[in-house]
């Protein structure tokens, strides 16, 4: 796993996995799972599409993905977002389709003429997990173009930003980047999670006092060792990052962690898409499961992408 293309790949290979994955049963219920847990890539269920069908957590990956192979732009990218929107850019059957409420009012803002620095909802309800579950691409220019702090902070909450404009959506972000960022660079999962809970304090430069609170469990709680009924997985921007960390630090195969982020329940394809992004950087593009992969729909509009995005690099 050294070369550009084979890291590009186990990251934005391991959201779409996650996201085909929990597609089927988005929405289920915890106490579903019980009775019949999610083991393997069924299709169906909730949207009625075939197994290995992909959601706008993917599309709107990919359409930052895409984006960043030409540089940082940030109107490309909420382009390529009305794009999507609009014309099914980057969707594997050609339109778009499970549009959290936050993206589909900041998109129609675009639409009318708004700029994308001002496009966002900033309200403390509108914090889902939409622009967490795209933001894996700017790990990769990060890594590869050895970016400084203040560059780091000021693109993440200009990109969060085009949808999801609050402290808890942009740190959300952050932390996850972070993390990530950790992980491209070989360390382990407990260590670049114990970096990130080190590093509490700059997070916690960007959110008032009780913004901060809602990070606890992350900075202060010993997370890991939560039993899974403390873990919530809600659309929440929060509890989708607690539940993407906790699977990740405990499970010991990209296989395990996705299973685990699914089995939860609610919103399945979006948890195992944050979750599988990161287990894939870290587990290897190998790991991820042959008969998944080959399963996914439009290979090789996600190939493509990925390879855009290696060669500007």
């Amino acid at each position: 796993m050294n070369t550009k293309l084979e890291l590009i790949k186990s990251g934005i290979w391991g959201v779409c996995v996650g996201d085909a994955l929990g597609l089927p049963v988005q929405f289920k219920l915890r106490n579903y799972f019980k009775r019949a847990p999610v083991s393997d890539m069924i299709g169906y269920g909730t949207f009625n599409l075939p197994p290995g069908s992909w959601s706008d957590d993917t599309s709107m990956t990919l359409c930052i993905a895409e984006s960043l192979s030409k540089g940082y732009k940030l109107d490309d990218i909420a382009n390529n977002f009305i794009k999507w929107f609009q014309k099914g850019y980057l969707t594997p059957y050609g339109t778009a389709y499970d549009i959290g409420g936050s993206t589909n009012t900041s998109i129609r803002r675009l639409l009318s003429g708004t700029s994308p620095l001002n496009s966002g909802d900033a309200n403390i309800e509108t914090n889902g997990n939409g622009s967490l579950m795209r933001t894996l691409p700017l790990a990769y220019y990060f890594h590869f173009n050895n970016s400084d702090e203040t560059t780091k902070y000021r693109m993440l909450k200009e990109v969060s930003a085009i949808t999801h404009a609050h402290p808890l959506s942009v740190i959300s972000c952050y932390i996850y980047i972070d993390f990530a960022l950790q992980i491209l660079q070989g360390t382990s999962i407990k260590n670049s999670f114990q970096k990130i809970v080190a590093d509490k304090n700059k997070y916690h430069t960007y959110l008032n006092q009780t913004e901060q609170g809602y990070f606890q469990n992350i900075f202060d709680n010993d997370l890991k060792n939560f039993a899974e009924p403390q873990i919530k997985s809600s659309g929440f921007v929060i509890d989708s990052l607690e539940a993407s960390f906790w699977c990740l630090l405990n499970s010991s195969t990209y296989k395990e962690t996705l299973i685990k982020a699914v089995n939860l329940g609610e919103d399945t394809d979006t948890i195992a898409a944050i979750a599988g992004g990161v287990a894939g950087i870290h587990y290897g593009y190998d790991a991820i499961p042959i008969d998944w992969i080959n399963a996914i729909v439009k290979a090789s509009d996600i190939d493509n992408v990925c390879e855009l995005l290696a060669k500007s690099f």
